[in-house]
């Protein structure tokens, strides 16, 4: 049989013989199954991929009783990070893993209120084989939900005071802005603001806490006037950077949490006629994104880098890894950001 490319396509049973297993064996081996050894799994892998060996969903479904589909559930409403464009590179990293592994991805704009609701309709129907859930906050509900209904799941971040185990993949952004910090305090600066995400959200409360612990180290008092939390867009920059600015004692230097607010700080430095990187300092975060680049051959921005796409991955890769075997024990996965020197940073200004 040949494929919509004109290629040799093989079957389950041809692929099976050439092995000298059993077509049972070479479908668990291909799915998931934990039965099946490494070694013997590898091999199947490898014979799949050199014998252009597609398999049929359909026929895995019905086998199986898995739906080879993942769900990603965004709440319609919700003033959130979402919204921010990193999460388009997410779910291109973590579309690459399904792709790759044979499943859909089925993305249910819901209603706030409809959240819980379906997740709960996602596992009544079988129309998934687990979830990611993104955008955790403090003591997050969905992870209670998700534990009791049984569905699989995966946290792009993690919920603090949450009292289950769970899965979930982070960076370490306490430890990313407290460096941060750190570097800004290393040239000087002492009256640094912190433009921040929505602090109702597990990342930007362990942002501010890296913050904070930088400044109580070397004794540096932290001034509410300097701090703000809003959604990560470039105008709530810009207004944040506005209002510290115009401070009888003004900022030297930013600290924000997205790309995004980091130009409408720059677009407030440029209008008052400073110089961003002489007259003030600017460090960003998450600035490894495919479509909106941090300047060529030498950044714009200092940044603390986190890939995205790599967490999205990273992500996906775990929950097939649960979905195949829902029994192991919750994994975690802590990704550190690194400091990337760009043209924004300098020395503070003697007053």
């Amino acid at each position: 049989m040949e494929n919509r490319f004109g290629r040799a396509q093989m079957n389950l049973k041809e692929l099976a013989s050439k092995l000298g297993l059993s077509p049972t064996t070479v479908s668990r081996a291909l799915n998931g199954y934990p039965e099946v050894n490494e070694a013997t799994r590898e091999r199947v892998v490898a014979a799949a991929k050199r014998h252009n060996y597609r398999p049929n969903a359909r026929a895995i479904r019905l086998a199986t009783g898995r739906a080879l589909a993942v769900g990603h559930v965004i709440p319609l409403n919700t003033r959130s990070e979402i919204m921010n464009p990193i999460f388009a590179d997410f779910i291109a990293g973590a579309g690459d893993v399904y792709s790759r592994n044979g499943y859909d991805m089925i993305l249910s704009i819901v209603a706030d209120e409809a959240e819980e609701a379906a997740y709960r309709d996602l596992m009544s129907r079988g129309t998934v084989d687990g979830v990611i859930v993104h955008a955790p906050k403090t003591n997050d509900p969905r992870i209670r939900v998700l534990k009791d209904i049984g569905l699989p799941f995966v946290v792009h971040g993690r919920a603090s005071g949450a009292e289950l185990d769970y899965n979930w993949v982070d960076v370490n952004n306490r430890r990313a802005f407290q460096r941060a910090t750190e570097f800004l305090l290393d040239l000087g600066h002492r009256r640094i603001a912190l433009v921040n995400g929505l602090e109702h959200m597990d990342f930007a409360v362990r942002r501010r806490i890296g913050y904070s612990d930088a400044m109580d180290t070397k004794a540096v008092a932290v001034d509410p006037a300097l701090l703000s939390s809003s959604e990560m867009t470039e105008i709530n920059g810009h207004r944040a950077a506005e209002h510290a600015l115009s401070l009888p004692e003004p900022a030297t230097a930013f600290l924000c949490a997205s790309m995004l607010q980091g130009m409408g700080v720059r677009r407030a430095i440029e209008g008052r006629g400073l110089r961003m990187g002489r007259d003030v300092s600017v460090i960003i975060f998450d600035d490894d994104l495919s479509y909106l680049r941090n300047g060529e051959d030498v950044p714009i921005f200092t940044a603390t880098r986190s890939s995205v796409r790599e967490a999205g991955r990273l992500s996906a890769e775990m929950l097939l890894s649960v979905i195949a075997q829902p029994d192991s024990p919750p994994q975690h996965r802590l990704l550190e950001a690194e400091l990337i020197l760009g043209q924004s940073t300098g020395p503070a200004l003697a007053p």
